[in-house]
């Protein structure tokens, strides 16, 4: 496989990788009876789909001209954020009711590692400083939904673990 094939390829798998990010939250944003949740899993969503087109503007451009569209961004703010809650405080409440939310927050903490990995190995595959970079913007902004999800995880674990008799508290 060419060079140039093997960046094509990669960018596939990744946008690929996006489409199923993209439509696993807006899965999540559908199920969760929490408002807040809905509220955060559309913006996971919203995010994953704007990696895709950007992914996919990339693809074209490098298939057509060989070289990264710099008219083309990722964006400047991440609207995702890793400080707040993803769920309201009333989830806390009925947490031995949110095994949904639960599986949820697991789903997508895995997503986001295994997107994080990908786009690492892809900006060690490419000797175009370029495509490097964009591969490493995209590692920062999957790093950002992974530790807002394992952070919101860890939150909820406790509680979680307790009211539905997991651990021996």
């Amino acid at each position: 496989m060419a060079h140039s094939e093997t960046i094509l390829h990669g960018l596939r798998r990744a946008i690929q990788g996006e489409a199923d990010g993209y439509h696993f939250y807006k899965i999540a944003a559908e199920t969760t009876k929490d408002p807040t949740g809905k509220e955060q899993f559309l913006v996971l969503a919203d995010e994953e789909k704007g990696h895709m087109e950007f992914l996919k503007a990339q693809y074209k451009s490098l298939s057509e001209t060989g070289v990264v569209d710099f008219t083309v961004s990722l964006g400047n703010e991440h609207h995702f954020t890793a400080h707040g809650p993803i769920f309201s405080e009333d989830l806390v409440g009925r947490i031995n009711e949110s095994q949904f939310e639960m599986s949820a927050l697991s789903i997508g903490i895995k997503l986001e590692l295994v997107s994080i990995q990908f786009y690492r190995e892809q900006a060690e595959l490419t000797d175009d400083a370029d495509v490097q970079k964009f591969y490493l913007d995209l590692v920062d902004w999957e790093q950002e939904h992974y530790h807002s999800l394992l952070r919101q995880q860890e939150m909820l674990q406790d509680a979680f673990w307790s009211k539905g008799g997991f651990a021996p508290f």
